[in-house]
């Protein structure tokens, strides 16, 4: 079975003024199975973000490859990645991304929406995801009367709606107090393992770090050891 997620040798450089250039990522290995959790963790600009970013095939690596589900996505073109990214990833993010003119429901559909899939099922599984994060009697209101962790958890619910086999998490709990942070992270897992789907998530908290099933560090690029979780 392929792995959900595996970097070969993966490189990437960024050029700098004049001549120069630097490493955002520097030889770079990896495999996530489907089903695992991998929390990754390091210091600011140790490239977690540019990790994430070339898992979602948002940009491509300078040498090396990315596979999500047996493709290669620097065999790609942009909009075949932009495609291929609305249907097997599932991508959250530190600042919610919702849509503040739309229903609680309504951002959850937004993938769907944006596929042009309407109808019954699509409608069921917000029902469904909303009613797992305890949000189903919001689902018609507007998303901004939402407090922080309740946005965050329309969030989840939005990136699971097409049951990606891989999500992607950003520092999903970066802008929550901690309470909240807890209670979000734990619901991130436990979905993650509900839908099958591996995780690998960035944060700063060594404490939800330990939640994963291993523990990854990024150190000036590079990945160094992990750690069970």
């Amino acid at each position: 079975m392929n792995p959900a997620l595996a970097f070969s040798q993966v490189n990437k450089t960024y050029a700098l003024a004049g001549n120069g250039s630097r490493y955002a990522l520097r030889e770079v290995c990896f495999a996530v199975a489907a089903g695992q959790k991998i929390a990754i963790v390091g210091r600011s600009g140790s490239g977690k973000s540019t990790l994430l970013h070339l898992a979602a095939g948002i940009d491509v690596p300078t040498t090396g490859e990315v596979w999500v589900e047996g493709r290669e996505l620097g065999r790609l073109s942009e909009g075949e990645r932009t495609l291929f990214r609305r249907h097997e990833v599932g991508l959250i993010f530190q600042f919610f991304h919702l849509l503040s003119h739309l229903s609680v429901g309504d951002n959850v559909a937004l993938p769907a929406m944006i596929a042009g899939e309407h109808g019954e099922a699509a409608e069921a599984r917000v029902v469904e995801l909303l009613e797992r994060v305890g949000l189903a009697d919001r689902r018609r209101d507007p998303v901004q009367q939402l407090s922080g962790g309740e946005m965050q958890r329309v969030a989840i619910c939005r990136a699971l709606l097409r049951r990606p086999r891989l999500l992607l998490a950003d520092e999903p709990t970066g802008n929550l107090d901690d309470e909240n942070g807890r209670r979000v992270m734990d619901l991130l897992l436990s979905l993650a393992d509900d839908e099958g789907a591996a995780l690998l998530f960035v944060t700063h908290s060594q404490e939800f770090a330990r939640l994963a099933d291993q523990v990854w560090e990024l150190h000036s690029g590079e990945l160094v050891a992990g750690t069970e979780g």
